[in-house]
């Protein structure tokens, strides 16, 4: 997979079965991959909350939360282009792996799972977000890269347009664009993204004006 960074290296194992996240940690480690467990669906998202994780691996049934509010609340804090599986012992039946795929997985393996399998499943996801991210701001338009540095300081669209002296609904524009670009849904996500991307610098001045670049 080439040259990585030791973030994308990294797959976080939600499970309370023992076995199986011993069993699935080795076959991961064996692969190359860095494998952090939670036993829980809270200890996952504590987990997530200061681990840089590049795939997730969740069990639907929990000990606590649900596999679903744990894809969810990742979703909302990570965005759309972490890869997350689900694996389940009992919800196996067709209408289970579909309500899976609704809530935002973007796998689902029933157990027993293989263990080729299952690294076959995390390899794929892997390059599909690879052959799609983002490595440069070279994809940020001048003013794009504006917006996204006022949005990283804290400032709201109409602090924003008022910065920049454009319209509100040029920021909007702006804002919408930068989302598809980052492959993202929310301010959070963006924020998160542009941090990881290196997209940003804090210490970085603001070009002011609407200019041709507005």
């Amino acid at each position: 997979m080439g040259e990585s960074s030791s973030w994308d290296r990294t797959v976080l194992l939600v499970d309370g079965d023992r076995r199986f996240r011993h069993e699935a940690a080795q076959a991961l480690d064996r692969a190359g991959w860095t494998v952090v467990e939670a036993a829980s669906g809270e200890e996952a998202l504590t987990i997530a909350s200061r681990t840089e994780i590049s795939l997730a691996i969740v069990e639907v049934r929990l000990i606590d939360i649900s596999g679903y509010e744990v894809c969810r609340r990742l979703r909302e804090t990570r965005g759309e282009r972490l890869p997350i599986l689900f694996v389940s012992h009992d919800r196996t039946e067709a209408h289970d792996r579909v309500a899976g795929l609704l809530v935002g997985a973007d796998d689902y393996l029933v157990k027993p799972v293989a263990l080729d399998e299952l690294i076959a499943r995390v390899r794929r996801q892997l390059q599909r977000v690879a052959s799609t991210e983002p490595t440069t701001d070279a994809h940020l338009t001048a003013r794009e890269h504006d917006v996204l540095l006022l949005l990283v300081r804290g400032l709201g669209p109409v602090e924003i347009a008022s910065e920049l002296e454009i319209s509100p609904s040029t920021v909007a524009t702006h804002i919408e664009h930068l989302y598809g670009k980052l492959g993202v849904h929310t301010r959070a996500q963006a924020v998160a993204s542009a941090f990881r991307l290196g997209l940003v610098d804090t210490r970085s001045p603001v070009r002011a004006g609407i200019g041709a670049r507005a």
